[in-house]
């Protein structure tokens, strides 16, 4: 192990999502990025997936530190199910510190968190490994690359990123850094691959601009746009544009609340003096005098942008002639529930604006394939390592990386998740895989992780059996076609529904159902999710017990 650094992808390499890189020199390990990703369909019951903590926990010992590139969920999201296992100091920017701290806090650690605030140019030394962070420009602010100096040379980790020559932030990417390093000499290049399929160049984010500038033009009423709540950049140019337009802006949802709130404190965003307004005040303003920044861009069931489509939102309707805008893209695997929000906005009579367009409504966070090549030709690395993306984005990654190999690039090694490398004096070589998979999160609870889904529902089933509440809904109405039924299996003595207990559990789904409105009841996504809601609130309070819940909806 002496004298060998060894390269260790616990996550994200071969997989969109779940990001965690481990570094070893000797008795050393530093550990780069905690990331989780969100559940296939088949994964009932489950709530986010993270890497497999295995490796890092039969060597904590050796674990010196949790080092963050960026605050996206899939960089910072397992963070506190790592600290539970490890307690290691963790070095991030300030902003990305504040997302991980608002992410804590919704869950009980053992003990004080360690945390450092670290900004680009800093050195930092753990170990035989000293770090300069660089800035970078991607879709969240405060976004930096690695430097890593260790004993058999410097490798660099690029986080996500793209090359944005015109941030609205005006903070260029620091290619200058990261070139004095590839005049130095550079052993090892990990560098984000998601858009290596992707030709030419990623557009600014100044890009944008035009289209909101137009939609804020032709809109005559109310505007509600959603973003990712995370794309400070995004949320400062809709302030902007709306002050522009002499309208007041309403931010509408937690997660877009929160992040603005801890973006305004840090001075990464600024806010327009008398520009916002309460978000109950917002409907009783002129409808042209208002924008309404709200979240849930990806139709997530109980998100503030699906409760307005199904006009179940405490304090904004979407009315005819309103414009809505999803200024992001549709995260693969989210189409159907996104189509779904966007079916009942255009049946409230709103003009509903998603997908590709010229100018662009969005635009990626991630490099395409010229600005991979700029950084490849600045960096020139001895050896390279296609890292962030499925395994044929990497693969695209590394045939980019060929031409190199006529200036000093000796291999290039496309890994997935498990794999590791070798390098020492003599050169790069691939080790023995490390023991990797991934955790599967139930309700949020960092107590309540189970490594294999099917034991976690047998388990489940077996302590405390399983309730289906059968609904038969007309598929063209809405209405329901008789009383609910509820079957259950392992959890009362009375399993045909007859006990007093079950008739009041019955009761319950009724009154969920008679408290939801027509088009809640036409989106079966929006009713099972309540309907379960309802039900293990009312089961667990009477009897302590969580049974397995699975709304079936019969359309007829």
């Amino acid at each position: 192990m002496a004298n060998k650094l060894r390269v260790i992808p616990l996550g994200g390499l071969g997989e969109f999502g779940m990001h965690m890189m481990a570094l070893r020199y000797g008795d050393d390990i530093i550990v780069i990025d905690s990331g989780m990703m969100f559940p296939e369909d088949e994964l009932l019951g489950v709530d986010l997936v993270t890497p497999d903590l295995t490796y890092l926990r039969d060597n904590r010992e050796h674990v010196r530190a949790l080092i963050l590139t960026h605050g996206h969920e899939d960089h910072i999201g397992a963070v506190p199910f790592f600290l539970t296992e490890l307690s290691v100091p963790v070095y991030g920017t300030a902003f990305t510190l504040a997302l991980v701290e608002r992410r804590l806090e919704e869950y009980d650690l053992p003990e004080e968190v360690d945390l450092h605030t670290i900004t680009p140019r800093q050195m930092l030394e753990i170990g035989p490994f000293k770090i300069e962070f660089i800035h970078v420009t991607h879709s969240i602010v405060s976004a930096v690359a690695l430097a890593i100096t260790t004993p058999v040379g410097v490798v660099i980790h690029t986080g996500d990123f793209k090359v944005d020559p015109t941030p609205t932030d005006n903070e260029l990417f620091d290619l200058h850094t990261l070139a004095d390093y590839g005049k130095r000499g550079v052993l090892l290049l990990m560098s984000d691959s998601t858009n290596a399929d992707r030709l030419g160049y990623s557009e600014s984010e100044r890009a944008v601009r035009p289209r909101l500038e137009d939609i804020f033009n032709r809109a005559e009423r109310r505007i509600l746009i959603s973003c990712f709540s995370s794309s400070i950049h995004r949320i400062q140019q809709i302030l902007d544009i709306s002050e522009e337009f002499g309208r007041k802006v309403a931010i509408v949802g937690r997660s877009m609340t929160s992040v603005s709130e801890i973006a305004h404190s840090l001075g990464l965003l600024t806010i327009p003096d008398g520009v916002l307004i309460r978000p109950q005040d917002a409907m009783d303003a002129a409808p042209s005098k208002v924008t309404v920044l709200i979240s849930g861009t990806q139709g997530e069931p109980m998100s503030a942008l699906s409760r307005v489509a199904v006009d179940n939102h405490k304090h904004i309707s979407a009315e005819r002639g309103d414009t809505v805008v999803l200024s992001s893209r549709i995260i693969p695997g989210n189409e159907k529930l996104i189509y779904r929000m966007v079916d009942h906005l255009a049946r409230r009579g709103a003009d509903v604006m998603y997908g590709s367009m010229n100018p662009p409504l969005h635009v990626s966070g991630h490099a395409s394939v010229e600005e991979l090549r700029l950084v490849l030709n600045l960096v020139r690395p001895r050896y390279f390592v296609p890292i962030h993306g499925e395994y044929r984005q990497m693969d695209k990654h590394a045939r980019l990386a060929e031409h190199l190999r006529h200036s000093g690039m000796e291999e290039t090694f496309v890994m997935t998740t498990g794999d590791t490398l070798e390098i020492d004096q003599h050169g790069a070589r691939r080790g023995e895989r490390v023991p990797v998979g991934r955790v599967c999160i139930d309700s949020g609870s960092v107590d309540e992780v189970v490594e294999d889904v099917v034991i976690r529902d047998r388990r489940h089933l077996s302590e405390d059996g399983i309730v289906l509440p059968i609904i038969a809904i007309s598929k063209h109405t809405g209405r329901i076609e008789g009383i609910p039924e509820l079957v259950s299996r392992g959890f009362t003595g009375a399993e045909n529904g007859a006990s007093e207990l079950m008739q009041a559990a019955r009761q319950v789904v009724q009154r969920t159902l008679e408290t939801s409105n027509p088009e809640e009841m036409t989106d079966w996504g929006v009713m099972k999710e309540k309907i379960r809601a309802d039900l293990k609130r009312y089961i667990q309070k009477q009897t302590s017990r969580r049974p397995l819940i699975m709304p079936v909806i019969l359309e007829i």
